[in-house]
């Protein structure tokens, strides 16, 4: 599932592309024709994201909510568009470009009050300007789940998926297995702090880095990361493999319903 700078990286090319302009919307597969209908012809005021939820406003006719879940792909391509396959649920043209979606796990054209019931849901996001992580500590700092679900839970901080989830960790040494309770208020402005900048670097580059300059394959004289998530990492689909730092071997377990990695030797219970 992309994570959150791949949402926000695909709103910010909305605008760029598409914005305030009229557009062609069309739905060739057919599940979204009633919406696409509604909206076709009019003019894209403003594209947002908040975690991993995407949201195309089209003024008073309401927005365009996408989720791309586990299996969406959202992929742009320069005029003139080649026809449509019948699994693309949505198509957005004008003269210069369009773009697809496939597969999404939600494309539906909602109103503002729909919209905002999304974003009350939702934890703060370390992407938008106006979130901080006060409300997400409010609900770690009394929780005995483990910090490493919690950092899952979409309810609690938005955005973040199991990449995030496991480097940031790892960068502050911090076992995923210790309770939402037990982390100190300083370790969480640490994570928090932590997540905005290397989430704006991903939105940036397109792809998730979080090794420090130190430990980058150049200093370490260590072949790159070969993997099709790309981006040089610490322990995210490292199993079995030695830390960079401690030379200690990473471990994986299912934790949330997702993989879990972490390096024992530097992330002490």
């Amino acid at each position: 599932m992309p994570e959150g700078h791949t949402i926000h990286r695909l709103a910010a090319d909305h605008d760029l592309v598409f914005g305030g302009r009229p557009l062609r919307v069309s739905s060739p597969q057919g599940k979204f024709s009633d919406g696409a209908a509604l909206v076709d012809g009019l003019v894209l005021e403003s594209a947002e994201a908040h975690g991993k939820h995407l949201f195309l406003g089209f003024g008073p006719s309401g927005w365009v909510h996408i989720h791309l879940g586990l299996f969406g792909k959202y992929g742009f391509g320069d005029a003139p568009a080649p026809p449509a396959t019948e699994t693309v649920r949505l198509r957005l043209i004008n003269d210069e470009a369009y773009a697809d979606l496939r597969g999404p796990t939600t494309c539906a054209l909602i109103t503002d009050g729909e919209k905002q019931a999304i974003h009350d849901r939702l934890g703060p996001d370390p992407l938008r300007a106006r979130d901080t992580g006060e409300k997400a500590w409010q609900r770690i700092s009394k929780s005995r789940t483990t910090i490493a679900a919690l950092l899952m839970d979409q309810k609690v901080i938005a955005g973040v998926g199991n990449v995030y989830r496991a480097e940031v960790l790892f960068r502050h040494g911090i076992d995923p297995y210790r309770l939402g309770k037990d982390l100190t208020r300083a370790e969480w402005d640490a994570v928090w702090a932590d997540l905005v900048e290397l989430m704006r670097e991903g939105v940036r580059l397109g792809r998730i880095d979080t090794v420090r300059p130190e430990h980058t394959p150049e200093a370490m004289g260590r072949p790159p990361r070969v993997d099709d998530h790309g981006g040089e990492v610490y322990v995210y689909r490292r199993a079995h493999q030695p830390c960079h730092i401690c030379g200690g071997e990473i471990r994986t377990a299912g934790l949330a319903a997702r993989n879990l990695f972490w390096c024992p030797g530097c992330q002490k219970p």
